[in-house]
């Protein structure tokens, strides 16, 4: 069950990118903290169990080992969704998932973010709608021939 709170500075809204979204409530300067994705923490086995047959997939991987599933006690930050061209960026520093604003962000603005690589399959489609869309959530590395 998803919690009803959300972190200071961000609301959950209508996307036009996919479903619901995460939005900034106030200004964020660039390279300022935004929230901290919070959730439960599970293993990779528990991860794999959960996600099985679902469309929409709120678990973040933190390393090889464990990952937090957001739909269960999530602060809003779970709803970030995808863009090519992102305005946040993540790093994880000791087990803990942060957003940082990647450029300037405006109140009302829809906090996203470039997953890169995520539990998506890669042939996931990407509806961003950004100049330059690469066509799926997920970078397909091409494969270097020898």
């Amino acid at each position: 069950m998803e919690s009803s709170e959300t972190a200071p500075g961000i609301r959950v809204g209508e996307s036009k990118i996919d479903g619901r979204g995460c939005f900034a409530t106030t200004h964020f300067k660039k390279g300022r903290k935004i929230v901290e994705l919070v959730g439960e923490r599970v293993s990779r086995v528990e991860a794999a169990r959960r996600m099985r047959g679902k469309r929409r997939l709120h678990i973040c991987a933190i390393d090889s080992y464990r990952g937090i599933d957001s739909s269960r006690g999530g602060n809003g930050s779970q709803f970030v969704n995808h863009s090519c061209q992102p305005n946040t960026f993540v790093r994880i520093v000791c087990g803990h998932v942060i957003f940082f604003a990647l450029r300037d962000i405006s109140a009302g603005e829809e906090l996203t973010l470039d997953y890169v690589e995520s539990y998506h399959p890669d042939t996931k489609g990407c509806r961003c709608g950004a100049p330059g869309c690469r066509g799926t959530i997920n970078l397909i590395k091409k494969k270097q021939s020898r």
